[in-house]
């Protein structure tokens, strides 16, 4: 990957707020062409419709990540609309319903799982061949901490993230030597409507948390910015994360005491 992304064309899942919403900003801020999807048309068309007001190339697509055919569709728009397939933020994720597991419903259970394990794998899947007829691309799986440590009333979210960073780990080792960069970004809590729906929960010690702790989604969406140039080359196959001084030194955010 050059140094600049003008000209590059990305497709961001779960798009319609938050993190998806911040990275498909500051991407098209920095000249990429982005795609965004998400499970419902309305609110991604009105995040589309201000980046094209502020001189950005925006296009959308609804798209449920936990079904194969809507994901390669996607990708297929990407190349269509833009050319190209450059970048991937497979951001889309759930956490609803919280509750232990012997409270927990296996349907909705699933669904989790559906969505942040099957749909990041249905990400790389449709994209990787894309990548690797162009010769390069970046793909980004927004992590978690709880891909490494059990939470309580979260099996579903813990399981899944752990899941998808092993996905990560494995993209890396096929396709890194192919000129593909597959990366995970671990941002810690973010001020996003997950977090609304984690503080009622009552569960463990997160929702107990007091929201100022929260980072803001732009910060998620400028580290994706900075792994799309080079930040990616160092941290392909491995999580890159923002619950560090270090780690947010690099991307030029707050440290832990300014935040």
């Amino acid at each position: 990957m050059t140094s600049t992304l003008n000209g590059k064309a990305a497709i961001i899942t779960g798009a319609s707020r938050g993190i998806g919403a911040a990275a498909a900003r500051q991407l098209a801020a920095e000249g990429v062409s982005v795609l965004l999807a998400a499970r419902t048309s309305s609110e991604i068309e009105q995040v589309a419709q201000d980046i094209r007001a502020d001189g950005g190339t925006a296009q959308t697509v609804t798209c449920d990540v936990s079904s194969y055919p809507q994901v390669a569709a996607m990708v297929a728009k990407c190349k269509q609309d833009f050319g190209r397939v450059d970048i991937l933020v497979n951001n889309a994720g759930l956490i609803d319903p919280i509750s232990r597991m012997g409270d927990a419903d296996p349907d909705d259970w699933a669904k989790v799982a559906d969505v942040n394990y099957k749909g990041v794998f249905f990400g790389l899947r449709a994209a990787i061949p894309e990548m690797e007829a162009q010769g390069d691309g970046t793909i980004i799986n927004i992590s978690s901490g709880a891909a490494y440590g059990p939470m309580e009333g979260w099996s579903h979210y813990c399981s899944s993230k752990a899941a998808a960073l092993m996905l990560t780990r494995c993209a890396d080792k096929e396709y890194g030597g192919r000129g593909i960069r597959v990366v995970g970004l671990s941002p810690g809590t973010v001020a996003t409507d997950m977090q609304v729906s984690i503080k009622a929960s009552g569960i463990n010690p997160v929702s107990q948390l007091d929201p100022s702790v929260h980072i803001p989604a732009d910060w998620v969406g400028k580290t994706v910015v900075w792994l799309c140039r080079e930040g990616a080359d160092e941290f392909a196959g491995q999580d890159f994360s923002l619950k560090s001084d270090e780690g947010r030194a690099r991307v030029g955010l707050p440290g832990l005491t300014a935040a």
